[in-house]
């Protein structure tokens, strides 16, 4: 059984048949998660932003700077997936990147415009991209050997997870 609060909209599950036009629908949510994620928590007090989602877990602020280090690993995961063959991608421990100085002292704006500037980057390079190129893999930890149609899905899925939790909060706080 899930926690519903660590994870509102369930755990990642990639679709196991993926059209083209699927595909289409991931490159347009890539330039909505930012508007999305600001309309969610523009009207925040800080105190409401160094709040965790739930107990023993991490901050708004935390979230979204989390947001922004994950979006520019998965970023540069597809690119060296795209370049190399079968590419590991390299892991990183975000539970201790999420304890660093830099998610408490840095302004949430800093992070959402860098996600804001990767996602304009990723959602360009997709476009471009044929369907072939899609069939290219990569390693990871977690998920084992997947190939971009996968870590596409992925992507917007782990966007989704967090603005959820987000927003799980600001409803269970009426905020």
């Amino acid at each position: 059984m899930i926690d519903k609060t660590r994870y509102p909209i369930g755990q990642f599950e990639p679709a196991l048949i993926f059209f083209e036009e699927d595909r289409d629908k991931f490159f347009n949510q890539i330039l909505l998660i930012i508007p999305k994620l600001r309309n969610l928590i523009s009207h925040l007090t800080i105190d409401q932003l160094q709040t965790p989602y739930r107990d023993g877990g991490w901050s708004i602020q935390q979230i979204v700077h989390h947001m922004a280090d994950n979006d520019m690993n998965a970023y540069l995961r597809f690119k060296r997936a795209l370049t190399e063959i079968e590419p590991a991608a390299s892991s990183y421990r975000e539970d201790l990147w999420g304890d660093l100085h830099d998610y408490f002292e840095t302004d949430i704006e800093i992070s959402l415009l860098l996600l804001e500037s990767l996602h304009k980057r990723f959602y360009i390079l997709l476009h471009k991209l044929d369907s072939g190129q899609f069939s290219r893999t990569l390693r990871t930890q977690a998920l084992g050997l997947i190939n971009l149609d996968t870590a596409l899905q992925r992507f917007i899925w782990h966007n989704h997870h967090h603005i959820s939790q987000i927003e799980s909060l600001i409803i269970r706080k009426a905020w």
